[in-house]
């Protein structure tokens, strides 16, 4: 694949198809650019993707790949489906950087401080996604207990010093504030006892398993 990305051949076939398109639009007004770009971008995710399967030191070589492909999800969503855009449009980005977070902590299980900005932009990708479904302490409630999940995430995963404990204290923070916020907005009130004793729950038997 890197070799195909670097290949000058295999890029002028990309501008002439580009050149096709934009005569398309220019003489038929039907709208191809935008998918072009799309096109470009997540070529450009995948050169650096590449760079990544080519040697795995390169990890860094994961946040822009899957920025890119998120950019170029964002372009041909407001191309093929413009009433969506407004609403899912940022969140492909910012999905997809989180994402790319996630997979390099799956990658090297040393790398924990990966789960605190995945979490954060999953997060943000989800609320953002919600939001003409939200009021705005809803909207605030769900980032909170997101937040809370995260680094309770992150007290729980094993990484090479032993489970921490300082994310509790984060954890606990959030989640009060999120199920305060969600108090105020009553929308979340229905859910927040069944999440509140699922979690409880699964947190207990992980810890009963984790010392068995």
């Amino acid at each position: 694949m890197l070799k195909l990305l670097e290949s000058r051949i295999f890029w002028g076939v990309v501008l002439i198809i580009g050149g096709v398109l934009f005569l398309l639009q220019s003489l038929f007004g039907i709208q191809l650019g935008g998918l072009f770009w799309s096109i470009v971008f997540v070529l450009g995710g995948l050169f650096f993707l590449s760079v990544f399967f080519a040697n795995r030191a390169n990890w860094w070589a994961i946040i822009p790949g899957f920025t890119l492909i998120g950019i170029s999800a964002t372009i041909a969503t407001g191309e093929l489906f413009p009433s969506l855009a407004g609403t899912l449009g940022g969140s492909f980005v910012l999905g997809a950087i989180g994402l790319s977070f996630l997979v390099i902590y799956l990658l090297n299980r040393e790398f924990w401080w990966a789960i605190i900005p995945s979490g954060v932009l999953l997060t943000l990708a989800i609320v953002i996604s919600l939001e003409s479904l939200l009021t705005d302490t809803g909207f605030v409630s769900l980032f909170f207990l997101g937040m809370a999940l995260t680094f309770a995430i992150v007290a729980l995963v094993p990484n090479p010093e032993g489970r921490m404990q300082w994310p509790w204290i984060p954890a606990g923070i959030l989640g009060l504030m999120g199920i305060i916020f969600g108090a105020f907005s009553g929308e979340f009130m229905v859910y927040l006892v069944p999440l509140a004793l699922i979690l409880g729950g699964g947190i207990l038997i992980f810890q009963t398993l984790r010392r068995r």
